[in-house]
């Protein structure tokens, strides 16, 4: 085992009010590698915003704002993070969960057809809602 040393003693950090946490098997067993960009921003967000039972309550157009991402983006991530069994929302409030045994890595879906493109396509299914919100 490495033994470690304080490096600066006048800035160790204190824990003075609420504080979140990330369990060491995050990293150690797999879960920030199977994590996108966009889903680690997001659950690192939550994880600071939430109470002691891991519950936060941001609206989706604040934690865009504050993370500087699209609402496209949001969602893939958040529906991602749902999929990997790491959260829990029920479109106002966020939980975070206890972690699974191991990672969920979903399979890359490919897609093959017009009709796939427009169920699961974020930019295929952006320009079909323009489209319709033009009358053509």
């Amino acid at each position: 085992m490495i033994k470690t040393k304080i490096l600066s003693p006048d800035r160790v950090r204190r824990i003075t009010s609420s504080f979140a946490f990330i369990e060491h098997r995050f990293l150690r067993d797999g879960f920030w590698e199977s994590l996108s960009h966009h889903e680690l921003l997001l659950y690192v967000f939550l994880i600071l915003a939430a109470d002691r039972n891991g519950v936060s309550y941001y609206s989706y157009d604040k934690i865009c704002l504050l993370l500087r991402i699209s609402t496209d983006e949001y969602l893939n991530a958040r529906n991602a993070l749902i999929d990997k069994d790491l959260i829990a929302s029920d479109g106002y409030f966020f939980q975070l969960l206890s972690l699974p045994e191991k990672p969920v890595n979903q399979p890359l879906r490919l897609l093959k057809s017009q009709q796939q493109m427009e169920k699961y396509d974020p930019a295929t299914i952006r320009n079909l809602i323009g489209q319709s919100l033009k009358g053509g």
